[in-house]
């Protein structure tokens, strides 16, 4: 499912992707959360509904939540065990997800066009 996913966010150009495995942490929501960060609100909802599109098609999973549609700074994908992120940098680095969990196992995904 997490590979779906960042597979979904690298085809429509998603920034500085990391995947946090807090299954270890015992406080954690869920498994796994998947950040992403987008250039614009367009982008943000194209990420979004490529990786819905990505996680039906591959998994036959569609989200339990979806989150900031209409506000396009942050857009969060609910899928039980993994949480999808899709900020605008300024709303990233406020909100700092990724140093919350200190204590995951932090995986950072290279940009493709890098």
């Amino acid at each position: 499912m997490v590979d779906t996913i960042v597979e979904a966010l690298q085809e429509k150009k998603g920034k500085d992707i990391l995947v946090a495995d807090i299954s270890q942490i015992e406080t954690a929501v869920c498994g796994a959360m998947v950040i992403c960060s987008a250039g614009s609100p367009a982008q943000m909802n194209a990420l979004a509904q490529e990786v819905g599109e990505a996680t039906i098609e591959k998994n036959g999973i569609k989200p339990v939540a979806a989150h900031g549609m209409h506000y396009a700074h942050w857009i969060a994908l609910d899928y039980g065990e993994v949480m999808v992120h899709i900020f605008l940098p300024d709303e990233r680095e406020f909100y700092d997800l990724e140093h919350l969990w200190a204590d995951a196992e932090i995986t950072r995904i290279p940009n493709l066009d890098d």
